[in-house]
This record gives structure tokens, C-alpha cells and sequence, in this order.
């Protein structure tokens, strides 16, 4: 072990970068060297695409991060457009399906909607922002009340989470205040219609800064920050293997994409933070193959819908002026827009689902002139029921080495069902939204069920676990069974069944995985 140790970090996204910051911080002397298979979009390296004001800049970042299919497969690499709602749960532009048709991809027909981002930044690029944390049995069994609250509010700090983001809206609250009417004894206490945690930083003209990768690295892109000097990011490298000395790991290989050269860089630390996809491919490709590897897949189940707002159920509680005001603050960014963002979160026994409810003053898709609703004075809300997937060990990818993918990795296969509970459950979330529905306006796009992988919310591949009995990858500060300086993270750590958008809970984890990893270290061990 070196006096400054050295930690290579495999992903830029917000759970890599929450690692690289805590080390750094927390371990004097210390080196991060982080890789990213994807290329830097903005001059602030992961910084979120929504602050492009340009729109030809933003579409040509979201191009930028659609992996080097781009070119060849362009018109098969996002979800259907009839399946699209932009800003919603559903996957949006700046990804790529997994199962894209082309030579090399995956093969995912019961999860036809996998789909990822290959940038700086990962998803922390594209996300909604939403950051709700996760209550009751989401949280995860083994880690106590007391320190799982500190964590998740180092976790608030590290994304700048703003909790009362669209609380001045009038027209939100006059929403909030109609699905109260509907919801509002049914729920418990503390777990009510409310507006819906956010990650940014708001602007004085009423705009956001939205949170990316770039919000967590904070001073390690500061030129004034020391910091800074100890972290090095290589984007467009791609990490070919995690190399092993026994169960120790003495480093990674890795391939500039630039130049398609190889080399290996020596490190007393891995962290694997890609997504939970790529990263436990990753894992297989290097060896490393614990039994829980790739299983467990879970997601969200997403029930969506979009709606009219009647004037005489909203102007019971704003008025003609309010909606003015709102539209003229949602003016002064049109390249995205402010809106009021309600939820209603999950809670049990009942109501084990996330709501998110979005106005917008259009509808997501075109409305043909003189249809009903068409141009609906009030706007319209976009609603989404996002549900549990309970966790078991058919639902997984799994890797052939007999075969490459489009990058050379052993490739991946897909199986995923949704059984008789999630039935149940999103048979329950769909008459809840029709309720919500009808609280509020009509339809103009009825409830229906997203395909699987929609969510882009996939958890459970690298589940963490309190004893290595082979249902979990990793122990419960985040390191692989059996190798003490092999750290894994993100969503895919996630060992619930949860409703809630998963982004705060996988940074709290980071967080308590970076804290140990930092006092081993500072130990003289790894």
C-alpha cells in the first residue's frame, strides 16, 4: 500500500462521482483517476444537458451520448415514439436500447426497454432530477434509522436536493390541493400530496440549475481547489478488465478509444460504479462472478397517463392571474421549462406506489386542432405510478462468453417477468390514477402500462446483503464477497423492492461505502 494511495473509479456518473469526492476529501495525499467509456458533452464535465439552452446543442449532447451505435442504428436506439413521454419515467433522449437490433446487442425481449447513457456524467446527465428518499421497507434492513437519515442527508448535500422546489406555484398547489381532496385520508401522516424533491439550484429569474455529475465532483473541477489536482477524468476510455493478484485487486486495464491502445493502470482501490448492466458484465468479464451476479434485476413498473385540468375544479382553488403568472415564469426558460411537479409518495400498507404529477401547457404528443381538450386553457398534467418489482433470482442478465458484444464483452441477456403480485399491485396503481384522473379533468391519453425497462430505474445486479450466503454480490459497506478493495455502486446495489426513483438512496449507499473504503485506507489497508 502506498503512502498516497491511488483509486480507480469505473463510471462518471453521480454514484462514481460521489466516491471520488469522499476519498479525496477524506484521505490526504490520495489519487482519483476516473474513466468513462463515453465522451465529455459539456465544458463543466457532467454537467446536466437540460441547462443547454440552445436546442441544437442539447440534441446534438443527447446524440453524443447514445454510444457509437449512434450513426449506424440512429433510428432504433430509443424507446418507440408512441411510447414516449419526455421527462417522465420513460427512458428519453441521450440513450441507447441494450436490445437494439444491430450486430452485438443484447438480447432483452422480455425487457425490451433497457436502455443506458454512455457520457460523462452517465444518466446524472439526462435524469428528471427527482430525488425522493426512500421510506419504510425501501430502506434497506441492515444499515439503522439513525445513521441511514445522516447518510441520506449527505446524500441531499452531495446533489444539492431542493425540497420545496415548486412550492410557489399557484397551479401546483391548486392540483395538490384537488388530489388531497381524493387522496388525502387515505395516506398517513407525513406521506401526503406534496411537491416533489428536486437536485438543483434555483436561479433569481425562477429557473433551476439542474444537478448533474458536476454538483457532486464540486471542488475536484475547482482550479482553486487542491483537490482538484489529485483527480484526473478520462473520458472516452473504456475499462477492458479489473485485474487480479488472487482477491486482490492490483488495477485496471483499459483502452483509449481515441487511439485504441491499451494500457493498465495500477490502483489500490477499484471502484466499479458504471450501471447496473455494464458493471456486473464487467465483473463476469474479469473473473469475478459471485453467484448473485447480474440477479434480482428490478425495476419500476410505470403506469402513465396525461390529462386535461378542468377550469371549475382548478379555478376552486387559483385563478385566471395565477395561471398567468405560471405561464410567463415557464416563458423565461423555453428550452426546459420550470413546471410545478407534485407527488404523492410511497408509503404502507396503503399506497406502495410514487406519483409524480407534471403540468405542463401542452400535452407530450401533438393533438390533432379542434380535437376535445385540444389547446386546453388550464394545461395539462403528464401522471406516472411508479411501482414495485419484488426481487427475485430469474429476472437477470446473464453473460455468454462464447459471444461479444458490440464492444467485445461477453454479451447479455435479458429475462425479466412481472408475476401475479406486480399484477395485483398495478391493477391497484391504474384505478388510483384513473381516481386522479378524474379529480382533476379528462383524459386525453388514457392509463396504460409502460414496457418493461421504461423506467430506466434497474436495481438489484449487484445487490448488497449482510452475509455472503450468495444471494448478494457485495457486503454492506459495498465491497465484493471476498475481495477487500473491490467496491461496487450504484442502483444496482439496491436490495428492496422500492417505488421511489432510486438516484438519493444509491448516493447515501456511496456514501457509506466511500466512508469505509476512506478509513481503510487510512488505516494503511485496502
Amino acid at each position: 500500500m502506498s503512502t498516497n494511495p491511488t483509486i480507480a473509479v469505473v463510471g462518471s456518473g453521480p454514484i462514481g462521482s460521489t466516491y471520488a469526492r469522499v476519498l479525496l476529501e477524506r484521505v490526504p495525499g490520495a489519487r482519483v483517476v476516473m474513466f468513462e467509456a463515453g465522451p465529455q458533452l459539456t465544458d463543466r464535465p457532467g454537467e446536466s444537458v437540460r441547462n443547454i439552452a440552445d436546442p441544437g446543442q442539447k440534441a446534438r449532447a443527447r446524440e453524443m451520448s447514445q454510444g457509437p451505435q449512434a450513426g449506424a442504428y440512429r433510428e432504433s436506439l430509443g424507446i418507440p415514439a408512441g411510447t414516449v413521454t419526455e421527462g417522465m419515467f420513460t427512458a428519453r433522449q441521450g440513450t441507447h436500447l441494450l436490445d437494439y437490433g444491430g450486430a452485438g446487442s443484447a438480447h432483452a425481449t422480455s425487457f425490451p426497454a433497457a436502455a443506458a447513457a454512455t457520457n460523462v456524467g452517465g444518466q446524472g446527465a439526462h435524469w428528471t432530477c427527482a430525488t425522493p428518499s426512500p421510506a419504510f421497507s425501501e430502506k434497506i434492513p441492515f444499515i439503522a434509522d439513525d445513521e441511514w437519515d445522516e447518510l441520506i442527508g449527505s446524500a441531499k448535500e452531495l446533489l444539492h436536493v431542493q425540497g420545496a422546489a415548486f412550492a410557489d406555484s399557484a397551479v401546483g398547489a391548486a392540483i395538490r390541493a384537488l388530489l388531497d381532496e381524493e387522496f388525502g385520508a387515505e395516506l398517513p401522516e407525513g406521506y401526503g400530496v406534496d411537491t416533489l424533491p428536486v437536485a438543483g439550484d434555483p436561479q433569481p429569474d425562477g429557473s433551476i440549475r439542474w444537478a448533474g455529475a458536476d454538483v457532486v465532483l464540486g471542488p475536484l473541477l475547482d482550479p482553486e481547489s487542491p483537490l482538484s489536482q489529485q483527480f484526473e477524468l478520462r473520458d472516452l476510455t473504456l475499462v477492458r478488465r479489473v485485474e487480479l493478484d488472487g482477491n486482490q485487486v492490483t488495477g485496471v486495464t483499459v483502452e483509449d478509444l481515441r487511439t485504441h491502445e491499451t494500457s493498465f493502470v495500477a490502483a489500490d482501490i477499484v471502484v466499479v460504479a458504471a450501471d447496473a448492466f455494464r458493471s456486473p458484465q464487467l465483473l463476469w468479464a474479469s473473473g469475478v462472478r459471485p453467484q448473485a451476479l447480474g440477479h434480482y434485476l428490478t425495476e419500476h413498473p410505470v403506469v402513465i397517463s396525461t390529462v386535461a385540468l378542468d377550469a371549475g375544479k382548478m379555478e376552486r382553488f387559483a385563478t385566471e392571474e395565477d395561471l398567468d403568472a405560471e405561464l410567463s415564469r415557464r416563458a423565461l426558460n423555453p428550452a426546459d421549462p420550470v413546471a410545478a411537479v407534485n407527488r404523492i409518495p410511497f408509503s404502507e400498507p396503503e399506497h406502495p406506489f410514487s406519483v409524480q404529477v407534471m403540468y405542463s401547457e401542452s400535452t407530450p404528443f401533438p393533438m390533432e386542432p379542434g380535437a376535445p381538450y385540444a389547446e386546453n386553457r388550464w394545461g395539462y398534467v403528464n401522471m406516472g405510478y411508479g411501482m414495485r418489482k419484488h426481487p427475485r433470482y430469474e429476472d437477470a442478465v446473464t453473460f455468454d462468453d462464447s459471444e461479444p458484444d458490440y464492444r467485445g464483452f461477453p454479451n447479455m441477456t435479458i429475462e425479466y417477468a412481472l408475476t401475479e403480485r406486480e399484477s395485483a399491485e398495478i391493477a391497484d396503481a391504474t384505478e388510483r390514477l384513473r381516481r386522479a384522473g378524474k379529480a382533476l379533468g379528462a383524459f386525453v391519453a388514457e392509463p396504460r402500462l409502460m414496457p418493461n425497462g421504461s423506467s430506466l430505474h434497474y436495481q438489484g445486479t449487484m445487490r448488497m446483503g449482510e452475509s455472503d450466503d450468495g444471494t448478494s454480490v457485495a457486503d454492506p459497506w459495498s465491497r465484493v464477497w471476498g475481495y477487500s478493495n473491490l467496491v461496487v455502486g450504484g442502483n444496482a446495489l439496491i436490495p428492496t423492492a422500492t417505488a421511489m426513483n432510486p438516484t438519493l438512496m444509491s448516493v447515501a449507499i456511496a456514501v457509506r461505502g466511500a466512508r469505509k473504503a476512506a478509513e481503510e485506507l487510512g488505516q494503511g489497508k485496502a
